[in-house]
């Protein structure tokens, strides 16, 4: 089952950094809902959401784990977004590809070269 997130109407995920205020709006009849106030870190407008108590979760504002580590991130960032020429490229790149053994080759060879050189 997926897990629900918080999104500001900009795409930004909303993350527990994010959050102002947190509550809870209880009813007597249908589902109660947890309340959640919060400024976007993306646009800086402030927003709230109600989750489904039921859909609520403690990890729900956790940020995902990821296996980049912090100066692999710094690098993507200042490589900036991808732009369409280099989309174009890359798609062409695969057409010419042909084989994915020459790919596997191109990977293995450097792997190898340092072998021997130890």
């Amino acid at each position: 089952m997926s897990r629900t997130a918080i999104k500001c109407n900009c795409g930004q995920r909303i993350g527990q950094k994010d959050v102002m205020q947190t509550g809870y709006y209880m009813r007597m009849f249908g589902p109660s809902f947890v309340y959640v106030k919060f400024r976007c870190s993306r646009c800086k407008k402030l927003g709230e959401q109600f989750v489904k108590q039921e859909d609520w979760e403690d990890g729900i504002l956790k940020d995902a784990t990821t296996e980049v580590n912090t100066t692999e991130r710094e690098r993507f960032e200042s490589l900036g977004p991808i732009d369409v020429r280099e989309m174009v490229d890359f798609h062409y790149a695969l057409e010419n590809l042909g084989d994915l053994s020459d790919l596997k080759a191109q990977f293995e060879k450097p792997a190898n070269s340092e072998e021997k050189e130890k």
